[in-house]
């Protein structure tokens, strides 16, 4: 059974940067597409970004598109989301998700995530 345990959260002012990164146990990690969601204050849970099992295929909410950058490494079982221009808005609990295929898609969603690392961005 994938574990995920997230780190890098902090509180910083808008417009700077942070890198979270994801550990993920098990043999399977380079099998699965990965993610990141987040869930703000009063609010749902939301999509953020997905990478496919190779790393060739990213996919970003229009939200972060642009600002957000993902990647792994499989040798290290390792999923990062390097966020940039950091906004108020993007302040939100975030959750390292696994993927339920190679690819992410509605029929592939994100089906399994961590306790969340938080994110706080003053303005």
């Amino acid at each position: 059974q994938v574990q995920l345990v997230e780190s890098g959260g902090g509180s910083v002012q808008a417009g700077d940067s942070l890198r979270l990164s994801c550990a993920a146990s098990g043999r399977t990690f380079s099998n699965y597409a990965m993610g990141w969601l987040r869930q703000a204050p009063g609010k749902e849970r939301e999509f953020v970004a997905a990478i496919s099992w190779s790393g060739s295929t990213t996919y970003y909410a229009e939200s972060v598109k642009g600002r957000f950058t993902i990647s792994r490494n499989n040798a290290r079982n390792t999923v990062y989301l390097l966020m940039n221009s950091l906004k108020p808005e993007d302040t939100a609990l975030y959750y390292c998700a696994k993927g339920s295929g190679r690819y992410y898609d509605t029929r592939n969603p994100l089906d399994k995530w961590g306790q969340g690392t938080l994110v706080t961005v003053s303005s």
